[in-house]
């Protein structure tokens, strides 16, 4: 929320919320936004510097580009290039501590999961028992009935075919008989029970593992709300509102699709492994060894590949912040875009951004699908080499087919969990760098905390605020109010006029907390506003912007926003008092017209009216007018000036203007340049002095036609220059 003198400043800030200005840059960070109790969507500064744009990155240069749109958003977040995503594991471990609150529901999990691995994996093993009733059914049909094992065996040695005979060895037969069908039947159905056993099983281990999930992604969302209303407005100052939604919006939905697709499969995968590698001991520890072999190149491969996929995936999760910035600020300032006919510049500007963000995109992925790949070409050697050696263990009798058959099952089994988690890894890495975004924010700095006394809330009642020696800056190079003293008596209205940078909106600021002093203090009726809450604080205190702020809802629903336990009758009361029922009556649905702040039902000034009879419901006990009828016209000026001369009406106010015209009858005129006071008093007494306030004065009334480098020529050449009467008449040097 800005005063006049922001738009002077800032032409680009013609919306509200659109940016304020950047203590760290500007020079006069003074009108900061300032929200009053009108929950406002987070700001970000008009005063940052936009990045300049860069040629794109030639093609195929994907890291490059990547890396410099990494520098180029740390540049905006005041880090070094480079330093961003570069806590990986840290990051990771207080990813995992987020879902210690879960802790029962994941060892639930967890227990499911074992099970459901073990019924799977002992399925092929039952398999591999199926086929070796085949198999040694169809020898043992081939065979002499009633014949001896070892005869038969003997006497296939005795006629040369060894190999044959190992293989007999090693088998049950019953010579003459064929296949059991009975223990066939009975083996193949044990295998489907538990086939099906262990599918229902990961069924509930799924919905187990997904409400940790989400708990854990919505207990993060609340964090975040939290930590926003926590956050002092230099963070808005410094941040861009685009890339604050990206991070409350994009990481935090990315960073639950991360969740969703790896925790359920990571933690089967693991299990899976386990299981599988003790069924391959089983079997044959040799075999074992080979399968073995692919885990340390998997870690190598998922080491190399990760480590690169971890840069890029965060750049492009801080590119695709650039583009929501990008797009917010266009859409904010769409008209004055237009106007100036930029529309080519800005389409330009996005499409720069846009394709360095399809760079990182397709860079942070291309490097990520190497793992897959990689991970199937080793897992495709060491089935090879298990089938091979194998078959000749087969063929020497120390395994049987149905257990080579098993082990080749177990071996694909065993690489296929290893490259999921492999392909897994990338995955979370675009995740972690999500969460790291998050925790950043999460981690920002925040307001001061309260230091409240319980009581000090009671003793407000006349509404006397006084400065003392007041001193307070944006930035420790540029000290902006030094030693301030005033004192607004108790249902006075105090007037601040000045230019812009004068620190007139910074002198609000102040009173309303959102910045705090760097000496001095502020009472009210002699309490330190410190010792109340900001709750306390604000609620005893209205604000009338020049920047209007409407939600979607009726105009009955936004008046009330101003004490929500009104009635209809008090609203309509306020309603009338501000001049709003005037308009109201006259729409199609009256005071059940739906507005809100981008639509056009409602004109620029009876926006206005509606946030003066929103402050009017409320009932404050101090008053912050800020330029409240800059953007109005002549007559609806009219009307806003008598709405909020009876919203003053028994109550401390400040009044910020531009238009003086609107502050004549204030019982204290401030007048402000370079933070300090430089003249007060009323607007006769002010006139009289013929000082910066009749300067003023002059430059917006008679003295308009007056040429002002003239007449400062005469100033230096010692004449004195004629000054505007109270009545409106010219008196030379003064009345």
């Amino acid at each position: 929320m800005t005063s006049s003198e922001e738009n002077e400043e800032n032409p680009e800030n013609e919306k509200k919320a659109q940016n304020a200005p950047d203590p760290e840059a500007s020079a006069s960070p003074e009108d900061a936004p300032a929200p009053a109790g009108t929950p406002t969507p987070a700001t970000a500064p008009a005063g940052t510097p936009t990045a300049v744009a860069t040629p794109a990155a030639p093609a195929g240069d994907e890291a490059s580009t990547a890396a410099e749109i990494a520098s180029e958003k740390d540049a905006q977040r005041g880090l070094r290039p480079g330093q961003s995503a570069k806590n990986f594991w840290p990051s990771t471990k207080r990813l995992v501590r987020e879902i210690g609150p879960e802790s029962t529901f994941l060892v639930l999990a967890i227990l499911i999961g074992v099970v459901s691995v073990a019924l799977s994996v002992v399925g092929p093993k039952i398999l591999g028992r199926a086929t070796d009733i085949i198999f040694t059914g169809v020898i043992s049909k081939n065979l002499p009935p009633g014949a001896d094992p070892e005869e038969v065996i003997a006497q296939t040695r005795a006629r040369g075919e060894e190999q044959f005979a190992e293989m007999l060895s090693g088998m049950t037969l019953t010579p003459g008989e064929g296949i059991d069908f009975t223990a066939l039947h009975q083996t193949l159905a044990l295998a489907v029970g538990l086939f099906v056993a262990s599918g229902l099983l990961m069924w509930l281990q799924g919905v187990a593992l997904n409400r940790i999930i989400y708990r854990v992604v919505y207990r993060l969302r609340r964090e975040v709300e939290e930590k926003l209303h926590r956050l002092p407005l230099k963070y808005f100052d410094r941040m861009k509102r685009g890339e604050i939604l990206s991070r409350v919006t994009n990481d935090i939905d990315n960073l639950q699709n991360t969740l969703m697709n790896t925790v359920t499969g990571l933690v089967n995968s693991i299990l899976t492994v386990l299981g599988v590698l003790v069924m391959m001991l089983t079997i044959s520890w040799q075999l074992s060894l080979i399968a073995l072999a692919v885990i340390p190149v998997a870690v190598v491969v998922t080491a190399v590949v990760g480590s690169k996929a971890q840069k890029l995936f965060a750049q492009q999760w801080d590119a695709t912040g650039v583009v929501n910035s990008e797009v917010e600020e266009a859409y904010t300032g769409h008209a004055l875009v237009t106007v100036f006919g930029r529309r080519q510049q800005v389409a330009e500007r996005f499409e720069e951004r846009n394709e360095k963000l399809f760079r990182a995109s397709f860079g942070a992925q291309f490097v990520s699908s190497l793992i897959m790949p990689l991970m199937m070409f080793v897992g495709n050697l060491s089935y090879v080499v298990v089938a091979i050696v194998g078959g000749l263990r087969i063929v020497s009798g120390q395994l049987t087919l149905g257990d080579v058959q098993a082990f080749i099952q177990y071996s694909r089994q065993f690489t296929q969990p290893l490259s999921q988690v492999a392909s897994m890894a990338t995955m979370l890495q675009s995740g972690v760098a999500s969460a790291e975004r998050v925790f950043e924010l999460l981690d920002a700095e925040e307001q001061q905390p309260e230091t409240t006394i319980d009581t000090a809330a009671a003793g407000i009642g006349e509404g006397r605020v006084e400065f003392e020696h007041v001193r307070f800056s944006y930035s420790r190079e540029r000290e902006l109010i030094r030693d301030l003293s005033l004192v607004a008596d108790p249902g006075h209205t105090v007037a601040i006029v000045g230019p812009t940078g004068a620190g007139k909106t910074t002198l609000v600021n102040l009173v309303m907390r959102f910045y705090e002093v760097d000496d001095g203090r502020i009472t009210i009726d002699g309490i330190d506003i410190r010792e109340l809450t900001r709750a306390q604080l604000r609620s005893r205190t209205g604000m009338v912007l020049q920047d209007t702020w409407l939600f979607k809802g009726t105009l009955r629903e936004n008046i009330r926003y101003g004490r929500l336990d009104a009635t209809d009758e008090e609203v309509l009361e306020a309603a009338r008092a501000t001049h709003v029922d005037d308009f109201a009556r006259q729409l199609p649905d009256g005071y059940d017209t739906v507005v809100d702040d981008d639509e056009t039902t409602l004109s620029a000034g009876e926006k206005q009216l509606m946030t003066i009879a929103r402050a009017f419901l409320a009932r404050p006990d101090l008053l912050i007018l800020d330029e409240a009828t800059s953007s109005v016209d002549t007559r609806t000026e009219v009307l806003v000036q008598n709405a909020m001369n009876r919203l003053r009406e028994g109550r401390t106010s400040f009044v910020i203007a531009h238009r003086l015209s609107t502050i004549r009858d204030a019982d204290l005129i401030l007048v402000m340049e370079a933070g300090d006071i430089v003249e007060q008093g009323t607007h006769e007494q002010l006139l009289a002095a013929g000082g910066a306030y009749a300067r003023l004065y002059r430059s917006q009334f008679e003295g308009a036609a007056v040429d002002i480098d003239a007449e400062e020529e005469l100033a230096a050449q010692g004449a004195e220059p004629e000054v505007p009467t109270a009545t409106g008449g010219i008196a030379p040097g003064g009345v």
